[in-house]
């Protein structure tokens, strides 16, 4: 079965989310380096795993679409 192609305005959005994921991910990991308070580095770790988990299934759409 052959993939279909990504509307070109359709790729630019997924490329632009993959660099919002990537930027929250990034902060949300060092932000949970400098945190003292156990909860709040939890939550900003959890965050960090969401973020790394969201643009690994975007990365994986598009290298579906390839």
């Amino acid at each position: 079965m052959e993939n279909k192609q990504i509307e070109s305005n359709n790729l630019k959005v997924i490329k632009d989310q993959m660099g919002y994921e990537f930027l929250m991910n990034k902060k949300c990991n060092e932000f949970s380096q400098h945190i003292t308070d156990s909860n709040l580095k939890n939550i900003c770790t959890e965050a960090s795993k969401v973020h790394r988990d969201n643009f690994n299934n975007l990365k994986t759409y598009l290298d579906s679409h390839q």
